[in-house]
Formats: C-alpha cells, sequence, structure tokens
C-alpha cells in the first residue's frame, strides 16, 4: 500500500503556502467561532450572565463567522487539489484570503462596535430598522464587510471557470459531460475537477444574487426612499445563504475523494456514468432547492413551495449516495491504517449523511410548520457542519501537517479524535432535543424546561472545543517544528 503521506510533487511551494494560509486562517477562526458558540449555550442554560443584546450580537458573529471559514477551508482543499489538474492563479487566491480578512475586520467592527445584531442573513429590511439596537455605520460596517468577502470568493470562482475551461474546453466537459451522455471512454475528469465545476457554477450564481442585495441593502440604509420588495429580498437573501453555505460541503469533500484511496491503495471511481451523473443533478438541485426555507411565507408562488418541498428530499441524495458508497467501497477489507487524518474524513462521510435525516424531517411541510423555528434547525445544519464540513477540514489539515509539517503521530490523536466524534454527536443531539420539545432557536432565554438541553449541549460543546484546539495546535505546531519539502512544481 502506498503512503499516504507522500508529498505531491506537481504543487510547488508557493501553492502549498497559499493553501496553508487559508486553512490556517479558517482554523483560528473556527477556535473563535466555537468559543463563541460554548458562551452561548452557557447563557442559555443560566451557567453564565449575557445580556440579550450581547447575546444577539454573539449570535450574528458565530453564525455569520462559521459561514465565512466554512467557505474558506473548502475552497483551500478545492483549490489545493484543482491546481494539480489546471493552472490556477496565485494572485487571485491571495487577492481572496485579502479581501476575507478585511471583511472580517469590517464585521467584527460592525457587530462589536457597532453593535449590528441582525443575525447573519440580513434579512431585509431589518438591518435598516434597529428600533435603537444598533448604528447605522455598525449595519455599513457589516454589509460591506459581507461584500467584500463575497467579491473575493466570485474572483476565486472566476479563476477556477477559466483554468477548467483552459484545460478541458468548457464547464459541460469539466462535469464530464461527454462521458456522460455519449460513449463512456472512462477520460471523463478527476473527481477534484467534477467537484470544482459543479462548486463554481453554482456559487457564481449565489454570489451575484448575493452581492446584488447586500448592495441594494446599503443603499437602502442611507437612501430609504429605495425600496425592495421583501419577498423579493428574502428570496435572493435564502438563494445565496443556501447555495453558499452548501457548496462549502462540496468543496470539502474533494479531500475525502482524493485522500482516502491514499490510505486504502484502491482509486475512487470518478469517470462512471453514476458518479458523473450524481454531480449533475447536484448541480441543478442545489440551485432551486432553497424555497424550504420560506415555505411559510403565504405570499410566494405555489409552484414554488411544491419545488421547494420536492427537491428537498432529494437534492443531497446523488452526491451523497455515490460519496457514501464509494467510501464503503473502498474501506471495505482495504487493511486500511487508520489514523488521525483518515478518521477524520471518514467521519465527515457519516455526518453528512447522517446530516440528510434531521434536514428531510424538517423539510416536510406538516413538520416545517411546528418546528422549523426551532433548536431542530441548528441542530441539522450543526451536523453538517460539525461531523460534516470541519471534520472534512480538519483531516485535510491534519494530513497536511503530517506530509508538509514536522511529520508523526501523537499519543493525542486518538483522545482528540473520539472526544470530538463523541462531544460531536452529544453536541448536535442536545439541539435535536431542544428542537423536538419545542425550544425555540435565536432565543437568549429559556424556560425552565429548556434550560437543561442548554446545559448539556454547552458540556459537549466544551468537549468539541477542547478536541479542536488540539487538532488546530497540532497543525500549526507540526509546521513550526520543521517542514519537510516537495519539489517546487506545478500545472503550466
Amino acid at each position: 500500500m502506498s503512503n499516504p503521506y507522500q508529498p505531491d510533487t506537481d504543487l510547488g511551494r508557493p501553492e502549498r503556502q497559499v493553501v496553508l494560509a487559508y486553512m490556517g486562517t479558517a482554523g483560528v477562526l473556527l477556535l473563535l467561532m466555537m468559543a463563541f458558540g460554548l458562551v452561548m449555550r452557557l447563557a442559555q442554560g443560566d451557567l453564565i450572565g449575557v445580556a440579550p443584546d450581547w447575546f444577539y450580537r454573539i449570535l450574528t458573529l458565530h453564525g455569520t463567522g462559521m459561514v465565512g471559514l466554512a467557505g474558506l477551508a473548502g475552497a483551500g482543499i478545492m483549490w489545493y487539489f484543482l491546481r494539480q489538474h489546471v493552472h490556477l492563479s496565485l494572485g487571485i487566491a491571495w487577492t481572496n484570503l485579502a479581501l476575507f480578512l478585511i471583511g472580517v475586520v469590517l464585521i467584527l467592527g460592525g457587530i462589536l462596535l457597532g453593535g449590528y445584531a441582525g443575525g447573519w442573513t440580513f434579512l431585509y429590511p431589518l438591518p435598516a430598522k434597529p428600533m435603537g439596537m444598533w448604528s447605522t455605520t455598525g449595519t455599513a460596517s457589516f454589509l460591506t464587510g459581507l461584500l467584500l468577502i463575497g467579491v473575493g470568493f466570485l474572483l476565486l470562482h472566476l479563476d477556477t471557470a477559466r483554468g477548467i475551461v483552459q484545460r478541458y474546453g468548457g464547464l459541460g466537459k469539466g462535469l464530464g459531460w461527454p462521458q456522460l451522455f455519449g460513449h463512456n471512454d472512462g477520460n471523463a475528469p478527476p473527481a477534484p475537477v467534477v467537484a470544482s465545476t459543479m462548486v463554481l457554477i453554482v456559487n457564481i450564481l449565489g454570489l451575484v444574487s448575493g452581492a446584488a442585495i447586500v448592495v441594494m441593502s446599503l443603499i437602502n440604509l442611507y437612501f430609504p426612499a429605495f425600496e425592495v420588495d421583501p419577498l423579493l429580498a428574502k428570496n435572493m437573501i435564502y438563494f445565496f445563504g443556501h447555495v453558499f453555505i452548501n457548496a462549502t460541503i462540496y468543496m470539502g469533500v474533494i479531500a475525502v475523494y482524493a485522500l482516502l484511496p491514499r490510505y486504502t491503495g484502491r482509486p475512487w471511481k470518478s469517470s462512471t456514468k453514476a458518479f458523473l451523473g450524481a454531480w449533475t443533478a447536484s448541480t441543478v438541485m442545489v440551485i432551486i432547492v432553497y424555497p424550504h426555507h420560506i415555505l411559510m411565507d403565504f405570499a410566494q408562488p405555489q409552484w414554488m413551495h411544491v419545488m421547494g418541498q420536492i427537491i428537498s428530499y432529494t437534492s443531497g441524495l446523488p452526491v451523497l449516495a455515490v460519496t457514501a458508497y464509494g467510501a464503503i467501497t473502498i474501506l471495505y477489507r482495504s487493511g486500511i491504517k487508520w489514523d488521525l487524518a483518515s478518521g477524520l474524513l471518514t467521519l465527515s462521510a457519516f455526518g453528512w449523511a447522517a446530516g440528510t435525516i434531521p434536514a428531510m424531517v424538517d423539510a416536510t411541510i406538516v413538520v416545517n410548520e411546528v418546528m422549523h423555528n426551532t433548536l431542530w434547525v441548528p441542530g441539522h445544519f450543526h451536523f453538517y457542519l460539525l461531523l460534516g464540513v470541519m471534520a472534512m477540514a480538519l483531516g485535510f489539515m491534519v494530513w497536511m501537517a503530517r506530509t508538509y509539517g514536522n511529520g508523526g503521530g501523537s499519543a493525542l490523536d486518538a483522545p482528540a479524535f473520539w472526544l470530538y466524534a463523541l462531544g460531536g454527536v452529544g453536541f448536535v443531539g442536545m439541539f435535536l432535543m431542544g428542537g423536538r420539545e419545542g425550544a425555540p432557536r435565536r432565543f437568549a432565554e429559556y424556560l425552565p424546561e429548556w434550560v437543561p438541553y442548554a446545559q448539556w449541549g454547552a458540556l459537549f460543546a466544551a468537549l468539541v472545543l477542547v478536541a479542536t484546539t488540539v487538532l488546530v495546535g497540532r497543525f500549526f505546531g507540526q509546521f513550526l517544528a520543521g517542514r519537510r519539502e516537495a519539489p517546487d512544481a506545478g500545472v503550466a
């Protein structure tokens, strides 16, 4: 069986440095956002005192930060593996990171100094109607930060589109359409290219929608006479938000496709019609599934409700099915030597698969009517993020640190893995159980019967934070201790 930690010789040091910067930034932000999440659960559990205005500031910061860092981590994974097949601009990658960091500073200022606490969804017209709770400058800073981050990601995806079109001759070819709809000659693009093509298509559309409504909200902030139809604004916001957060999974799963075969010595069968068809189907479904977020808006056209309901049951299944099946087939009787990275990547496949179940339950209209504004919803998306996307990112970070840093395992690897996995399951479980009992989401204070769910949730959150601190610390520690160099090379 080949060495899974063999450095990639077709990536030079400059390419690795930008990926390290992406993952390191995401790791630091992850620890910070987890700490804020723990503070909120402690406050809801009556274990510490947090003033309601500050609770909603923290809630806004936590939500915005988690979505942003998930996008950055996913982009780092995608860039690392895609760069081995197509030419990507280092300048664009660094520009995206620079705009991201500037945006983070503006968002922090808007929330912590300007008092903005309207949630990461900035639902129109709430940002411009603070009722004395936050300043116009704070709102403008928050929205401008979002805009800069969105522009950075848009530039990155436009660059990936250029690279794929330049290498393969079109986005359809990047998705493997000649092999999917014609004779399958086995020469379909590799999995990182197929996944990246899907992501750039959906994310460019989502980011343009998000940028447009952010600009309109900024204009409305200073010129109230400029009004936007609230239902249109809500559709644009949730289209952007749902596409962007889903794209983080589709970028992150590239690490599963690329790294698990290195551990098992078995190739991931990405040239099959089933694999290619799943990614094409998901490209369409991710774009049209978002109306399940607005099932309670009676003014929404009925056909959109129907579409959102039906696609909610199927949107995640095509790629999830081929990913779960593919993972099982290459792991079964492979003789894999388990370690921290392979364990986290396998955990991520479980987190993604299991997270679909409460999501599909909530997307059922009769359930959605009573459950959507409860803790059930953060339960399902924390399942995706914590045990899915973040496990993918942390697994990739551990692999990079061992491959290019001071390689070697640690006595803390197994405890950190199990602490993260079991703490994560317990944490999301408290959300789901609280939602089942009707505990509302986005509430700073709970009725007595809801408090135990927050207290147990805080305990599990603390366990996850300890484990994540070990994992992120390991990432930085191994690079500070020494680096292993691969030849400076790159795809021309």
